[in-house]
C-alpha cells in the first residue's frame, strides 16, 4: 500500500524561500553548463558569442534530480546523516555536478573551478567539451560510485554500496527509461539480500518524467494503481510525489522524503535492538515531474517541458537565431541569478549554509571515494592450502574445490569487508566449503526443509542470485565503496556482464591514470570456470571461451587474464589477485578432475614470471629447439604435454621445448610486470626461428592479436577453439577442435623439416588413434580409460 506522509507541509515560509532558491541555483547551473561559454552570470545581454559551438548535453532529469538532492541535504544536517547518492538517468550529470559545485567540494578537488564568476566560466566550458568532462557522472565527478553512461545499473550499484556499512543511506535515483531495461528489472530484488541489521539502507526513488530519448516511457504511461502494485509486488512501500508547482512540490517532496528516513532509521532500530533480521518493506519514492520542469514549455509551436523534446538540448540554435537567443536568455535570466550569487560569483551565504559540511557533504562523502576507506584483508597464507606432490603430473584434484578452501578462510578472517558472489553456481562450481565459513545471503522466506542442505542465512556473506547483471552491480558497488570480494560464474554466460565489465574497466582507467584524488580501489576478481571444455552434457550452448577476447580489448594497465594449469598455479594467482588494486583480474579454471603439475615453491616462481619453460618437460637442454610447444589452460597443458610424451616415446632425438603461460598479457610487448622484468625475460616463445605450436584455451585468434609485434611471430601456429562441439566427451571435442594430443603431434611432425619424411608412419598411427577414439566415444559414451587416467611418464 502506498506511504502517506503524516506531516503535509514541513517547510516554514522561509525555509521554502531558501530551498527553492537553492534549487533554483542549482537549475541555472545546469542549463549553463549546456550552453555558456562566457558571460556565466548573465551581468550583460546573452549574445550569440556567449554560447557553445556544438551544444551537447542533457536536459530533463536535471531539475528532479536536483529536487532530490536539495532535499536529502535539509535531512542530512537534522538527522546527521551519512549519505550518498547515485544518479541513474544516464547523461543527467549536470544536476550532480551543479550540486558538486554549490557544496565547494568541486572547487577543492579542481581549485581552477572557483566558488567565483571566472571559475563558473571554467566550469560551464568543460562540460561536454573537448578536453573537459563528459555529460555522465564520469570518474572526475565528486561524490559518485556510477556514471549512468549504460542504463540499468543504478539499484544494484546502490545495493553494493550499502552491504556491510551500516550507516550508510544510499539515495538511488532510477530514471523511468532506466527501468525498462532488464538489468534494472531484476535489481529491484536485491531487497531480500539486504540484512536491516549489519547493512546500510537503499532509498530509490523512481523519477517519472514520462520519455527517453524520442519515446514515452513504460511506468509513465501505465494506471497509478498497477505502478503502485508493482512496486508493492517487488517489496517495497512507495510513495508518491507528483506535480509541477515548485511550491507544492518542495513541501511533498520534502515531506515525503523525511517519513522515509525516519522510517529507515525506526526499521533499522527495531532490527538490531531485537535482533531481528527479517526482510522489512523498505520505504521508497515514486517522483512524478515534467521532463525539463522550469524550462522553455513550447518552442516554436511545438511542446517542449513536459516533452521528450526536453530531453537533450531544448533550444538548438541560439548561436544563429536571435529568437532561440532570446529565449534561452530569458529561461536562464527566470531562475533569478542576481538574487543567488554575490557580486563576486559566490553562491550566497545563506544559501551556502544549506548545505551540509566537510565529510557529511553528499559529494565528499568517503563512501564515493571508496579507496579512502579501503583495509586491506587479512589473508591467510596460500601455500597452506597446496596440494602435496611427489612427481608431476600423477595426481588429480579439482583445482576450484582446492581454492574454496582458502577462500573460506579469507571469509572467516574478513567478516565484514569480503564477499563471494555467484548465479546460484557456488556448489555447481565446486567452491562448497565456502559455506563453512558462511552461508548464502538470504533474508526472503525461510522454509524447514532449507535446513537440509539450503545454505540460507539471513547473516550469510555467499551473494547468489540468478542474475549475472544484478551480482556484478553488486560487486562493483562493493568494491568502488572499498571493500573487497570473489565472482565465479560459467564461462559461456559470463558474457551477460560484457557491456558491465567493459563500464567498469573504463571507470578504473580513467580513474587510475588521471585521477590522483581517486585513491585505489580493490580489484573485481572473476573466475571463470564450468569451461568450454568440460560440457559432457550441456553441449554447444556452453561453450564459448570468448570472454577473453572482450578482456583484451582493454588496457594491460587495468586488466588481467591468468589461466593456471593446475590447482596450486590457481591458489597462488587468486592470492595475487585479491591483493591487487585497481584491475579487473580474470582467471580461468575448470572445477573438475586435472592433473597436477606443480609444487607450490614452483607454482609461485612460474606464476610471477607469468610465462614460462617446464624444464621437466623439455627435451631441449637449454640448447636451440627443434620446436616450441607452448600452451595456455588446463585442458590445453595436458593435451600439450600427452603429445610431449608421443613425440619423446616416437621421436627420442627431438629436442622440445615445453613452454606455459599463466599470464596471457606478458605476451604482449612492453607489459609492465610488478617485479621489474622486461618483456625480453619472456622470449622463450620468441627468440628461436623454430616452429612454435601454441595450444590455447580460446579462440586461436587472441594469441595473434597479442604476439604479433614480437620478433618471430610468422612461425607462431596456434590451435585453440572453432565452434565445433555439442555432446562430446572431453578428448572428442579437444579432436574436434584440434587441440587434442593426436593433432597437436600431427602438427609437430608437418611443421619440423626432418620430421616431414620420417614420420608418415607415426602420422598415420596418430590417425587411427583419433577414430579410434571417437568410436569408442560413441559406443561408450567416455573416453578410453587410458585417456581419462592419464599421467606423465616422467
Amino acid at each position: 500500500m502506498a506511504g502517506t506522509t503524516e506531516v503535509l507541509t514541513p517547510l516554514s515560509p522561509e525555509e521554502l524561500r531558501k530551498i527553492d532558491a537553492y534549487w533554483r541555483a542549482c537549475n541555472y547551473l545546469s542549463v549553463g553548463m549546456i550552453y555558456l561559454r562566457g558571460n556565466p552570470l548573465l551581468r550583460e545581454p546573452l549574445k550569440p558569442e556567449h554560447i557553445k559551438n556544438r551544444l551537447l548535453g542533457h536536459w530533463g532529469s536535471d531539475p528532479g534530480q536536483s529536487l532530490i538532492w536539495v532535499h536529502l541535504n535539509r535531512l542530512i544536517k537534522k538527522y546527521d546523516l551519512n549519505v550518498i547518492y547515485v544518479s541513474g538517468p544516464g547523461h543527467g550529470a549536470p544536476a550532480t555536478l551543479s550540486n558538486c559545485y554549490l557544496e565547494g567540494y568541486y572547487s577543492e578537488i579542481y581549485p581552477d573551478k572557483s566558488r567565483d564568476e571566472a571559475g563558473m566560466l571554467k566550469f560551464f566550458r568543460q562540460f561536454s567539451f573537448p578536453g573537459g568532462i563528459g555529460s555522465h557522472c564520469t570518474p572526475e565527478t565528486p561524490g559518485s560510485i556510477h556514471e549512468g553512461g549504460e542504463l540499468g545499473y543504478s539499484i544494484s550499484h546502490a545495493y553494493g554500496a550499502a552491504f556491510d556499512n551500516p550507516d550508510l543511506i544510499v539515495t538511488v535515483a532510477v530514471g523511468d527509461g532506466e527501468a525498462e531495461t532488464g538489468p534494472l528489472a531484476t535489481s529491484w530484488h536485491s531487497n531480500k539480500f539486504l540484512n536491516p541489521i549489519r547493512d546500510g539502507a537503499v532509498l530509490p526513488v523512481l523519477h517519472l518524467n514520462g520519455y527517453k530519448i524520442a519515446n514515452p516511457t513504460i511506468l509513465a504511461r501505465i494506471p497509478h494503481e498497477e505502478l503502485e502494485a508493482l512496486l508493492t509486488g517487488y517489496g517495497y512501500k512507495p510513495y508518491f510525489v507528483e506535480g509541477s508547482d515548485p511550491s507544492a512540490m518542495h513541501q511533498k517532496m520534502a515531506s515525503s522524503l523525511e517519513q522515509c528516513i525516519v522510517e529507515i532509521r525506526s526499521l533499522q532500530h527495531h532490527a538490531r535492538s531485537t535482533g531481528d533480521s527479517k526482510r522489512p518493506r523498505w520505504p521508497m519514492i515514486v517522483l512524478r515531474s515534467p521532463k525539463g520542469w522550469t524550462g522553455p514549455k513550447e518552442i516554436d509551436g511545438h511542446k517542449v517541458e513536459g516533452f521528450w523534446r526536453a530531453h537533450q538540448v531544448p533550444v538548438l540554435d541560439p548561436a544563429t537565431n536571435k529568437h532561440s537567443l532570446k529565449i534561452v536568455e530569458d529561461w536562464m535570466r527566470s531562475y533569478k541569478p542576481e538574487e543567488l550569487f554575490d557580486t563576486s560569483g559566490t553562491l550566497i551565504q545563506e544559501l551556502q549554509d544549506l548545505a551540509p559540511l566537510g565529510s557529511r557533504r553528499i559529494s565528499a562523502n568517503p563512501h564515493a571515494n571508496g579507496g579512502l576507506l579501503r583495509k586491506e584483508l587479512d589473508l591467510p597464507d596460500f601455500r597452506d592450502y597446496a596440494v602435496k606432490m611427489k612427481a608431476p603430473g600423477t595426481l588429480y584434484a579439482p583445482p576450484t574445490d582446492v581454492l574454496a578452501h582458502f577462500l573460506a578462510e579469507v571469509m572467516r578472517r574478513n567478516m565484514s569487508s569480503f564477499r563471494v558472489f555467484g548465479p546460484d553456481e557456488t556448489a555447481s562450481n565446486r567452491l562448497t566449503a565456502i559455506y563453512a565459513a558462511s552461508k548464502k545471503t538470504w533474508v526472503a522466506e525461510y522454509r524447514p526443509e532449507d535446513a537440509d542442505g539450503g545454505e540460507l542465512d539471513a547473516s550469510g556473506r555467499v551473494m547468489e542470485m540468478l542474475s549475472e547483471h544484478t551480482l556484478e552491480g553488486w560487486f562493483e558497488g562493493y568494491v568502488l565503496t572499498g571493500r573487497h570480494g570473489f565472482f565465479s560464474t560459467y564461462e559461456a554466460f559470463v558474457h551477460v556482464i560484457d557491456s558491465m565489465f567493459n563500464q567498469h574497466a573504463k571507470w578504473l582507467e580513467k580513474s587510475k591514470k588521471d585521477l590522483d584524488w581517486r585513491a585505489p580501489i580493490p580489484s573485481i576478481n572473476l573466475l571463470i570456470t564450468s569451461l568450454v571444455w568440460r560440457q559432457d552434457h550441456n553441449g554447444f550452448t556452453h561453450q564459448d571461451p570468448g570472454f577473453l577476447d572482450v578482456v583484451t580489448n582493454k588496457s594491460a594497465d587495468t586488466v588481467r587474464i591468468y589461466l593456471p594449469p593446475d590447482a596450486n598455479c590457481l591458489l597462488s594467482v587468486a592470492d595475487h589477485c585479491l591483493r591487487s588494486r585497481d584491475y579487473v583480474n580474470v582467471m580461468v579454471a575448470d572445477k573438475q578432475d586435472h592433473l597436477q603439475y606443480l609444487t607450490m615453491e614452483d607454482a609461485v616462481t612460474h606464476c610471477t614470471k607469468g610465462i614460462g619453460i617446464w624444464d621437466w618437460a623439455s627435451s631441449d637442454d637449454g640448447g636451440e629447439p627443434d620446436v616450441v610447444l607452448a600452451c595456455a589452460g588446463d585442458i590445453a597443458t595436458m593435451e600439450s604435454l600427452a603429445a610431449v610424451a608421443i613425440l619423446k616415446e616416437r621421436f627420442s632425438d627431438l629436442k622440445i621445448r615445453f613452454v606455459n603461460v599463466v599470464d596471457l598479457f606478458r605476451l604482449m610487448p612492453e607489459t609492465e610486470h610488478p617485479h621489474g622484468l622486461t618483456d625480453r625475460d619472456f622470449d622463450s616463445l620468441f627468440t628461436t626461428d623454430k616452429p612454435v605450436i601454441f595450444n590455447f584455451h580460446s579462440y586461436a585468434a587472441l594469441i595473434h592479436k597479442l604476439s604479433y609485434r614480437r620478433k618471430n611471430h610468422d612461425n607462431i601456429h596456434v590451435r585453440g577453439y572453432k565452434e565445433k562441439g555439442n555432446i562430446n566427451t572431453p578428448l572428442e571435442l579437444a579432436i574436434l577442435n584440434q587441440v587434442d594430443r593426436f593433432n597437436l603431434t600431427i602438427d609437430v611432425i608437418d611443421r619440423v623439416p626432418r620430421l616431414r619424411s620420417i614420420g608418415a608412419h607415426v602420422k598415420e598411427w596418430l590417425k587411427d588413434q583419433i577414430i579410434e577414439s571417437i568410436h569408442y566415444a560413441h559406443a561408450e559414451g567416455i573416453d578410453k580409460e587410458e585417456i581419462r587416467n592419464w599421467k606423465w611418464p616422467g
